[in-house]
Order: C-alpha cells, then sequence, then structure tokens
C-alpha cells in the first residue's frame, strides 16, 4: 500500500509532462484514472512508433515509458454526455490534472471556479506552456519550443555550430516532477486545513528553473554565455576527452580534485603552475585541455576510470543508450522497474528517488484505451443500463466497441 493509497487522481493530461506526473503519483499509491481520447487514446501512444513494435505492445514506448499504475476510460468530451461523465468523475476526485490550454477546461464546465463548489477539497493542476497571463498565454508549445524561447538551446551545441536540441524532453519531465511536488505540497496542507486548491505550472516554469543560474548570472553581471560542447563555464576540466577505445568525461571543479587527477594520470604532463588554481585552469583552458587530451587519448577508458576512480575524481564513461540502459549500475541503484503485460515482460524507469518504507512497485501495466471504462463507470454509481444509454448517446466516442470495456 503506498504513501497516496486512497487519493483518487483524475488524469486528463496527454503526451509528456501531465502522464508524467501522473504516473509518479500511481507509483506513490494513487489511483490514477486516466481519461483518453476514444479510438486514438493520448497521442503519445502513436509516437515515433514502428509497425512492428505496434503489433507487439499496442502502443509506443513513449506513452509505455509515462503510463503504468493507471487505468483508461475512453470520453469524448465534445459529447456532451462524455462531458458530463468527465464531470460526475472531476467531483469524486482528489486531484484533477490536465495540460489542456489555458480557458480550455473553463470552457468545458471543467475549471476551478466551476468545480470547487461542489468539491471544495479538489487540487486542480493545470499544466500550460507559457502560462494563465502574458502576451504569450495563448500560443502553443512543446518541450522544443520552450528549449528555443528559455535560451536553453542558445547554450547547446559546439561554439562555430548552429544550436542544438537537448536530446530528451527534459523541460516536459522537469516540470512533470514541479508538478508532483507542487500536488504534494497541496495534500499536505489539504490535510493540515480540509481546503483544496488550484495549482498551475507551466513548461515555461520547468525551463526558467533549468536555467536559473545562467538568468541570474545575466540579470547580475550581464553575462551572456556561449556554446561550448561538452565543456562548462564554471570549471576546467569538466567536459568529454578522448581515450584510446572512447571517449570519457572528466570532472574535476577544485584545486584538490586537480591535483589528485593530475597525480593519477600523468604528473610530469598535468602538475603544472599555469594550472594550480581554479582561475588559473580557467585562464588556461586551451593549454589545461590540450595537456589532458594527449595524456587520455594513451588509455583505455577503463584505466581512466580505474585511476580517476581511485583517486575520487568525477569520471564518467560515455555511454550510447543501449550501454546506460542496460549497465548493472541502473538496476542496483533502484532506476529500473518490471512487470508482465499481455505476455510480454516489460521494463521502465522508475522514479528518481527511492523510499525505504513505503517502496514504489508496479501495480497495473499501462493500459489499453478505454480499457477499464465500464469497471470505472461502476465505481461512481452507474449501472449498465446507464452505461449503454452513455454509449448510445456518443460518451465513448462515435464507433465505442462494448468489447473494449472492461
Amino acid at each position: 500500500m503506498g504513501v497516496l493509497d486512497g487519493v483518487r487522481v483524475l488524469d486528463l493530461s496527454r503526451v509528456f509532462a501531465g502522464p508524467a506526473a501522473a504516473q509518479v503519483l500511481g507509483d506513490l499509491g494513487a489511483e490514477v484514472i486516466k481519461v483518453e481520447e476514444p479510438g486514438r487514446g493520448d497521442e503519445a501512444r502513436g509516437f515515433g512508433v514502428t509497425k512492428e513494435v505496434l503489433e507487439k505492445f499496442g502502443s509506443s514506448p513513449s506513452f509505455l515509458a509515462l503510463n503504468r499504475n493507471k487505468r483508461s476510460i475512453a470520453l469524448d468530451l465534445k459529447s456532451p454526455a462524455g462531458l458530463a461523465l468527465a464531470k460526475r468523475l472531476a467531483l469524486s476526485a482528489d486531484v484533477l490534472l490536465h495540460n489542456f490550454r489555458p480557458g480550455a477546461m473553463e470552457k468545458w464546465g471543467l475549471g476551478w471556479d466551476d468545480l470547487k463548489g461542489a468539491n471544495p477539497r479538489l487540487i486542480h493542476c493545470g499544466f500550460s506552456a507559457y502560462g494563465e497571463a502574458g502576451p504569450l498565454r495563448d500560443f502553443g508549445a512543446n518541450d522544443v519550443a520552450l528549449q528555443a524561447h528559455s535560451g536553453l538551446m542558445h547554450l547547446t551545441g559546439e561554439p562555430d555550430r548552429p544550436p542544438v536540441r537537448v536530446g530528451t524532453a527534459g523541460i516536459d519531465l522537469h516540470g512533470s516532477l514541479g508538478m508532483v511536488c507542487a500536488i504534494l505540497a497541496a495534500l499536505l496542507h489539504r490535510a493540515k486545513t480540509g481546503e483544496g486548491q488550484k495549482v498551475t505550472s507551466s513548461l515555461l516554469q520547468s525551463s526558467a528553473h533549468l536555467m536559473s543560474y545562467f538568468y541570474t548570472d545575466w540579470w547580475l553581471a550581464g553575462t551572456q554565455h556561449r556554446r561550448m560542447g561538452t565543456a562548462n563555464h564554471l570549471s576546467v576540466p569538466n567536459q568529454v576527452f578522448p581515450a584510446a577505445d572512447g571517449d570519457v568525461v572528466i570532472i574535476a571543479p577544485s584545486d584538490d580534485m586537480w591535483r589528485r587527477l593530475a597525480r593519477a594520470l600523468d604528473p610530469a604532463t598535468l602538475d603544472r603552475p599555469d594550472f594550480v588554481t581554479a582561475m588559473d585552469r580557467r585562464t588556461h583552458r586551451v593549454a589545461l585541455v590540450e595537456a589532458l587530451t594527449a595524456v587520455t587519448r594513451r588509455m583505455t577508458c577503463d584505466e581512466i576510470l580505474q585511476r580517476l576512480g581511485a583517486a575520487k575524481v568525477n569520471v564518467a564513461r560515455l555511454h550510447d543508450v543501449g550501454q546506460a540502459a542496460d549497465h548493472p549500475q541502473l538496476r542496483e541503484a533502484g532506476a529500473v522497474l518490471d512487470w508482465e503485460r499481455a505476455g510480454h515482460a516489460e521494463r521502465g524507469v522508475a522514479p528518481p528517488f527511492t523510499l525505504t518504507a513505503c517502496p514504489v512497485e508496479v501495480r497495473r501495466p499501462p493500459p489499453e484505451v478505454g480499457e477499464h471504462t465500464a469497471e470505472i463507470l461502476r465505481e461512481i454509481g452507474l449501472d449498465e443500463d446507464a452505461i449503454a444509454a452513455a454509449r448510445e448517446a456518443g460518451a465513448f466516442g462515435p464507433s465505442a466497441a462494448p468489447g473494449k470495456m472492461q
């Protein structure tokens, strides 16, 4: 039984940020009801999927990664009957989570002001692109758009090349954890006061949090940092270096760590008076990188890792995705969850924390579209005749398949 056992979450979100937040709540024991568009479901089900993967798993890896520990109900929110059922579900929820554009929930009568009278304990959570006010309020955007808007993309890439996107949806996923923090705080507030509240976040706020010290550097000193590839303006060395059989990242920000690095790898080459202090090393960045590169090129990755690891210097091998995903350290650190779905063994990434008293577990694999529609409706008081009437009224879409409603 998870720490959030007894908390019902109505997840009206789709794609990445909202579903990732709802999944963490589900991992912590909450009952998560995912509302999906009939037929297609969450758009992420079709993202980048191949025919072979679709035939084997039914949805894309993008969807499966972010939707365990949920039940799915298929409702057509454009249908009065479907919208009425969504409102009924909202009145029984502890948390409502959505990522529609500002104004959409109010148009449907699902906004905070619409629901708080009948459900004052509700925690109503909206995740938008740019927030609910300001000149960009009504603009649509996704993770890569906010990488551009926030300046993150401006900092990413090689100095003599155009900007590039960060390879993962980092703003989405960072924002999802911010939303989880806010929801947990709101639940604690409700436990103390009995009051629900409206919670909002945005991709803009998530990206600003990621860019925090760059913005502060600009506000205080007018500093405009440039693209540096894998290097970092804060310290040297702090980047990728070539080895004889691959690449490694080496980070030695303190003077003491630099001394340990020099002694571990090649003191004759690296123990130089112009590299003694952090300021010296930043001033002589080019010379230091050239000297250290000459040393690392002669060694294998394993030799560098063994020497620097023993010297307590920050070091890592540059892995591809497969090497990183299958590295034994990932499972030992508690970052992998396993489950079975439709006869197939599947795995996913665990939340980025470990709880010893109430550990995370997979109670439900990612659902099919509308897999639990009838089950959920029975729980909120609809009998078989009422469910059939809702189907006839178009609540589950124009071509609802009764066989999908388990």
